[in-house]
Order: C-alpha cells, then sequence, then structure tokens
C-alpha cells in the first residue's frame, strides 16, 4: 500500500470517529445551535439586556423568517460554498494533470 493510499485511509477513519463519537458520548444530550446557547448565557448574565440590532431580513418583512426559508438560505449558502470549493479543487487537478502532459511530450 502506497504512503498516500495509507494517508486516506487514516484520514477517513478519523473523519467517521469524528462523525460518530458524539452519538454516544453523551447519552441524552440534545443538539443545538450556538445562537440559542449564546442568548441563554447573556441571558442568565444580564436578564434586562436589549439587542442593540436586529436582522437585517426581519426588518424588510416585519417579523421572523419562517423555518422553511432558513433552511433554504443556509442550503443555498452551503450549495455556493461547495460550488467555489469544487471548482477550484477541479482546476488545481486539470492543472496537474495538464503538466504531467507536457512533462511527457
Amino acid at each position: 500500500m502506497s504512503k498516500n493510499k495509507k494517508l486516506v485511509l487514516v484520514l477517513l477513519v478519523i473523519a467517521a470517529l469524528i462523525a460518530i463519537i458524539p452519538f454516544f458520548a453523551r447519552r441524552g444530550a440534545a443538539f443545538g445551535g450556538s445562537d440559542d446557547a449564546g442568548s441563554q448565557v447573556v441571558e442568565e448574565i444580564s436578564p434586562d439586556y436589549e439587542p442593540w440590532a436586529t436582522p437585517v431580513l426581519e426588518n424588510a418583512i416585519g417579523g421572523e423568517l419562517p423555518g422553511e426559508i432558513e433552511n433554504l438560505l443556509f442550503c443555498v449558502q452551503t450549495g455556493i460554498g461547495v460550488g467555489v470549493i469544487a471548482f477550484f479543487v477541479g482546476r488545481f487537478y486539470e492543472r496537474k494533470k495538464l503538466g504531467k502532459a507536457n512533462e511527457e511530450l
């Protein structure tokens, strides 16, 4: 087995462990967002705290965004990020492939 294959295998095992271990680490733990945890801490520290800014979209539509719209915006943001990463990975791959082809000539 080559050095690169060993490295890839080790990294895959580590990634799998990172994904699986949290399910068994704390029984009965609830998954929550960092926004919720942060606002709970602020509420404990200063119960009369008033935020000095509000989300732009909430001001524009006159209320809180529905959960489906929030999920949609999150998915669009994720898709754009994946597209950018895939574009650059593809460019680097093709550059490497063309470099090897030019060396053979």
